[in-house]
């Protein structure tokens, strides 16, 4: 193995790194008691202020994108984590509900600079034949990252309050910044060979294969997160589960869930595709989507066991389509059009909760799960007759 294939693995794992140091607009939902507390808020104010870092990430990502595409991943991802630490070095010291909330759209916006970028860096490093493994290890830094900030957050709460956290935080990303200037770098000859991007990221955003992929994220973003953010409720309130058991099965989904990631990842690298793997999760997900809708009412255990594998592979397919992204790009914009596909998924996981949840409470549990298979089988139908972009080495 040569210098540069040994290389491509210190790439893959800072900018994994940095990517989960921008999980902090998930794993502050470990720490909303404190939140409350500091800043008075009540359930409804604390659940808008975590979700004010998602509104600043969502319309930045394709600028954020296309500056990497333009002058390399390295000090676009920097500037982006430096700026992210500065906003949330200014929440710490913040006791107004409204001047946090302004920081963390702040933050959010800064950090969205490592989204695209990341996954830029890790697919130039990558040949076709390695990239989906590759991307899925990069794909399991946000449930890792956030994973990680609810065992670490609240300890630190307990002992330094708010502005601890917040300082803990931005020395975090101030950390990652570091350790992306200093070891994040293009492969050899790669910007000599790229050059400026030929496309404008209006024809990136024009494509209509990107759009259908778009789509298609968009719409698998819904059973992903009803599966996420209802498995407790439709398990215990829906069907009497102990809620410490449920609890413990929403944990086996997430795991399962970035377990599938990285061998949908490993699959698509031996097929030689990403959308036929991606078709067959889409499919898997629909099916088990609509089963579990039709057993609800029965035996909690068979629901379980239908419902959690259907509900980690909701969670599995991200990868896939962030890469067929890329692969799909025009010469030096792969990281422009990683960022629309990632932009429609953002777009989703804003609004499926919501919707879930009043599907839930107008006609019940097992429709709103036949929500989720309805949107998995309409991203099959976004699917249908997308080729698979060439096998070929990803300029930018």
């Amino acid at each position: 193995m040569g210098a540069a294939s040994r290389y491509r693995w210190v790439v893959l794992v800072v900018g994994t790194a940095a990517q989960a140091s921008t999980a902090y607009f998930l794993g502050l939902a470990a720490v909303t008691p404190a939140l409350r507390e500091h800043f008075g808020l009540g359930l409804g104010g604390v659940g808008v202020l975590i979700g004010l870092a998602s509104a600043g990430l969502i319309p930045t990502l394709i600028p954020w994108g296309s500056a990497a595409d333009r002058f390399g991943e390295r000090w676009v991802m920097a500037t982006g984590l430096v700026g992210a630490a500065g906003a949330l070095g200014g929440i710490a010291l913040a006791d107004d509900a409204v001047a946090a909330g302004v920081l963390l759209v702040v933050a959010g916006a800064c950090g969205a600079s490592v989204n695209a970028a990341s996954g830029r860096a890790v697919m130039t490093w990558f040949p076709a034949d390695g990239r989906g493994t590759a991307m899925a290890i990069r794909q399991t830094s946000v449930p890792v990252g956030a994973a990680l900030a609810a065992v670490v957050l609240p300890p630190i709460a307990g002992a330094g309050g708010v502005p601890a956290v917040f300082a803990a935080l931005a020395v975090t990303c101030l950390a990652a910044a570091l350790a992306v200037a200093a070891w994040i770098r293009e492969p050899p000859g790669h910007r000599a060979r790229s050059g400026r991007p030929a496309a404008g990221a209006r024809a990136v955003l024009s494509d209509p294969r990107l759009q259908r992929l778009s789509l298609a994220g968009f719409l698998l973003v819904v059973p992903q997160f009803l599966g996420s953010v209802f498995l407790v409720e439709v398990l215990h309130e829906g069907s009497g589960v102990p809620l410490a058991t449920a609890g413990a099965l929403l944990a086996v989904t997430q795991v399962l869930g970035a377990l599938g990631r990285l061998v949908n990842g490993a699959w698509s690298d031996r097929a030689g595709s990403r959308l036929g793997p991606l078709r067959i999760v889409a499919v898997a997900v629909a099916v088990g989507f609509a089963l579990s809708a039709l057993l609800r009412p029965g035996p909690a255990v068979v629901l379980a066991v239908v419902l959690v594998p259907a509900a980690a592979l909701a969670i599995s397919w991200n990868g896939l389509v962030f890469t067929t992204a890329g692969e799909l790009a025009p010469p030096g914009r792969a990281a422009t059009a990683m960022a629309v596909s990632n932009t429609a998924n953002y777009v989703a996981a804003a609004g499926a909760p919501a919707l879930g949840g009043l599907v839930a409470e107008l006609a019940g549990w097992s429709a709103m799960l036949a929500l989720g298979a309805l949107a998995a089988a309409a991203a099959l139908l976004a699917l249908r007759r997308l080729a698979d972009p060439a096998a070929a080495p990803v300029a930018g």
